[in-house]
């Protein structure tokens, strides 16, 4: 029992086998709801509601929660806070299902927990945010830290459809680097991205607070150009796929990725047009989410690591006096 206490994972793992069905899901189900942080963040900025609760981690000084004095800014402000608890949740039932699967996988176990870290540092991160007044590169590295935690569920997600035998590249070398620069060249788009928001019009406050010291016309280009560039790598990828008769599975990852990425470019180009409409930047913010998940599985598809494990049956544990019982149930009869 004691033991049980100390290691209450093994205790479950002891007494279920989830189905690796559910353990995707569980996965699938932990991706889905760190682009929903990411999502309300947005909307959290977008609507000026960033000092909705003036303080952390309390609303308020006086009230731990919303307040109706707060108006709807503090109700979005809490409301985003919240959805941290689900994230949290969504990612404790990845760690406990990975955890029990058998055969045990070790890794998708690590990967469960490098979420959950990644979202106990976020939310103190998005504590600090608050405590700095929406300081734009703190409140950029509460937005890089989400699409960390993405990058973590993603793998993971993935992770949970595959085996573990050593991966086995799929593609050649050269393409293979190629796919790792792209990778890093969407880091980069991701990254300038915040820098385009943070020295923009969409502070994430009504008021008058600090910007990021950059030219908003000149950083958008810088980024604009990185969107092209990325573009352009995906779609020589993508040719260089076809023509060296790659699997189809990586093959459509690049055109996967190509059909997001024109999708999100014609949002970017309308909502410069528009001057910054609400609604379009965080449709645009969505889109670069989805960006980066579909560029992930991309470099992920470019090698093989075997069939995921087949589910084993495992008997639950019966109470100590049933199995005395049943063992005298099959004793033979003494002979008479």
């Amino acid at each position: 029992m004691l033991k049980a206490v100390r290691n209450p994972l093994a205790f479950i793992a002891g007494r279920w086998t989830p189905h690796p069905r559910t353990v995707r899901r569980a996965a699938l189900t932990a991706l889905v709801m760190s682009v929903c942080i990411v999502i309300t963040g947005g909307a959290v900025r977008l609507t000026g509601s960033g000092l909705g609760c003036e303080t952390w981690p309390k609303c308020s000084d006086d009230s731990l929660v919303a307040t109706t004095e707060m108006g709807w800014h503090g109700l979005i402000e809490f409301g985003n806070r919240m959805l941290t608890y689900v994230v949290s949740a969504a990612v404790g039932w990845t760690i406990v299902a990975a955890r029990a699967a058998k055969p045990r996988r070790r890794g998708l176990t690590r990967l469960g927990w490098a979420q959950f870290w990644v979202v106990a540092g976020n939310g103190i991160l998005g504590g600090i945010t608050v405590l700095t007044e929406l300081n734009p590169f703190i409140v950029a590295a509460h937005f890089l830290a989400a699409t960390a935690l993405i990058t973590a569920a993603t793998v993971t997600w993935q992770r949970t459809r595959e085996g573990d035998e050593a991966p086995r590249p799929l593609v050649g070398v050269p393409l293979r680097r190629a796919v790792f620069g792209l990778t890093a060249l969407t880091a980069a788009l991701i990254v300038v991205g915040t820098g385009v928001t943070g020295s923009g019009k969409h502070a994430g406050d009504s008021s008058d607070i600090e910007r990021m010291p950059f030219d908003w016309e000149t950083i958008t280009r810088v980024h604009s150009a990185l969107a092209w560039a990325v573009v352009l790598a995906t779609a020589a990828i993508w040719f260089a796929l076809r023509r060296t008769e790659a699997p189809h599975a990586v093959r459509a990852r690049a055109r996967d990725l190509f059909a997001v990425l024109m999708a999100q470019g014609v949002i970017g180009y309308t909502q410069y047009a528009l001057d910054e409409p609400e609604l379009l930047v965080g449709v645009h913010l969505f889109g670069s989410a989805l960006v980066w998940i579909f560029t992930l599985r991309l470099l992920l598809a470019t090698r093989d690591r075997g069939p995921a494990p087949a589910p084993v049956d495992t008997p639950s544990p019966r109470d100590p006096a049933q199995s005395r019982a049943a063992e005298r149930r099959t004793e033979p009869a003494p002979a008479s």
